[in-house]
This record gives structure tokens, sequence and C-alpha cells, in this order.
């Protein structure tokens, strides 16, 4: 299995990878481009910068396109620099070539969106940049849904808006073998059923 989560910052989003991770025998966890492209020698600036974005979203293309193992989890994906990139004001659809996106999306048997939700607030510890944060999670669930790169529609998605210690079981029902087909609304879990386009 490859799956991949995607989400702003400080929502829990690399330890549910982790955790993830853990329970899928055989995987491994590809980290974030941001640790990637900082081993390598990248400067960033605080906060990033759209060139910094646009950096770590051609490193989340290569990650997912480049020949890696079969079973991994990945924290981030050119989703989530899209929509950072979004939320400083660019247009996503400028900021991508789609032909560049399709086959690294296409690889992925299952997209995984963490988002802001009241427990996330509550729970979590202060997230930095407070704004930044919440104009990426909404630019990320416009995105994922409208698709206007015509990227990821194929690829399945899963929504987690639950309560954060039932997200890594509403992970791991999607990817139970017995699992039925696309749905229509929340599970219990509150994770959205797997829509694929």
């Amino acid at each position: 299995m490859r799956v991949a989560i995607s989400g702003t910052h400080g929502i829990g989003k690399t330890t549910l990878a982790d955790a993830l991770c853990a329970r899928l025998p055989g995987h491994v966890m590809v980290d974030e481009p941001y640790y990637l492209l900082e081993e390598q020698g990248y400067e960033f600036d605080f906060p990033p910068s759209r060139e910094d974005y646009r950096a770590m979203l051609a490193c989340s293309v290569r990650s997912l396109r480049s020949p890696p193992p079969s079973r991994a989890v990945f924290d981030r994906t050119p989703l989530d620099y899209l929509a950072y990139l979004a939320a400083n004001g660019a247009d996503p659809a400028q900021e991508a070539d789609a032909s560049m996106l399709r086959p690294a999306f296409a690889t992925l048997d299952l997209l995984v969106i963490a988002v802001i939700t009241p427990e996330t607030e509550r729970v979590l510890p202060a997230a930095e940049l407070s704004g930044l944060r919440s104009r990426m999670n909404d630019a990320l669930l416009e995105l994922v849904y409208d698709d206007p790169l015509d990227a990821w529609n194929d690829t399945p998605v899963l929504e987690l808006s639950g309560p954060l210690d039932n997200r890594l079981e509403a992970i791991l029902d999607v990817l139970k073998p017995a699992s039925a087909g696309p749905g229509a609304g929340p599970t219990e879990s509150g994770a959205e059923e797997p829509r694929q386009g």
C-alpha cells in the first residue's frame, strides 16, 4: 500500500503517519519535503516564501514519482504545497504542471486529508503561524474536492474530521481488503468515506 497524509501544520499529521507505519507491516515512512530538502542543505525563509513552497512542491512530486518501496506512507503530498501557495495568494492552477502531478498521485492507493477540528484546536499544542495554518486548511479542502488541475480525481480520498484517537483506525478500516467501495457520508468515526472521481 502507498498512503499519503496531507494536512496543515500542527494537527498531528506526522504523528499519525508514524503510527500508521507502525501498524502496516513492512511499510516505511517518507519524510516530508521540508526535511528532505533541509538535509540537502536548502535554507528556508521563516515563514517559508513562495519559492520555498515551490521547491517543496517539486520535491514532493519527485518523492511520489521516484521508484520508492511499494509499501510507503508519505508525510505530505504536492497538494499540501499547492494549498500553502493558495493560502499565500497564488493560483494553484498556475503553480504546477498537471502532467507531472497526475502520475505522482496515480502511485497512491489512498490520500488521507487531516483537517483542523474543534478537538485539534483544544487538545494539540498551539501551532506557529496560526493564520497561515487556517488559510492552508481551507485551501486544502477546496483543492482536494475541486481538483482544478484534474490531477488527483482518480485517487481515493479519506477526509479525517472525527476524534483524534479514531483517526488511525479510520484509515486502517479503509485499507482492509474487505472494505466496501466509496460510500456517501461520514462513518461513525467521523471520517468521510473515500471518494474516487
